[in-house]
């Protein structure tokens, strides 16, 4: 169970890392014309840039599925590890920096404000080229430094949105 366990956790930390490369390389890159719109105002709910979920639960629910089918569990921890990080992602992507749902309007964390600000930063480019911040989780130094004292005092109206 500890071995079990602790694949899902190494997944999960490796995700962060295939997550921002293939944000830089594939979101930045050949696959552009899916993610442009997320940089651009747009009215509705929906994107051509969730499309990229697929691109991460397509593996996912295949090594659970074929995991479970032929017996071989370690990939269904992986694939659970996947899964786990989607979640992850959609929540702090989602739902606290874009708010596509109201949920953690009134979170006031650290943490949390330093992954809006370097969400925001990456969202300052509108074109593919010279982005930065392309990670989602694992967040430059400095945003932390810039988040410790900025405590926010009111409801979180329109935080993260661009």
């Amino acid at each position: 169970m500890f071995i079990d366990i602790l694949i899902v956790l190494t997944t999960f930390l490796v995700m962060e890392f295939v997550a921002w490369a293939t944000h830089k390389y594939v979101m930045h890159g050949f696959l552009w014309y899916l993610h442009e719109d997320h940089h651009g105002p747009h009215e509705n709910f929906f994107e051509k840039n969730d499309l990229f979920f697929l691109i991460f639960a397509i593996p996912s629910w295949l090594g659970i599925m074929l995991g479970m089918i032929y017996n071989q569990y370690t990939f269904v921890w992986i694939g659970a590890g996947i899964a786990l990080y989607g979640l992850c992602y959609f929540l702090t992507h989602d739902v606290l920096i874009h708010r596509r749902f109201k949920w953690f309007d009134n979170t006031n964390n650290r943490y949390f404000r330093a992954i809006r600000k370097a969400h925001k930063v990456h969202h300052k480019k509108m074109t593919k080229e010279d982005g930065a911040c392309f990670g989602m989780l694992i967040i430059p130094m400095k945003y932390w430094i810039e988040a410790k004292g900025k405590k926010v005092t009111q409801k979180h109206k329109n935080a993260g949105t661009v």
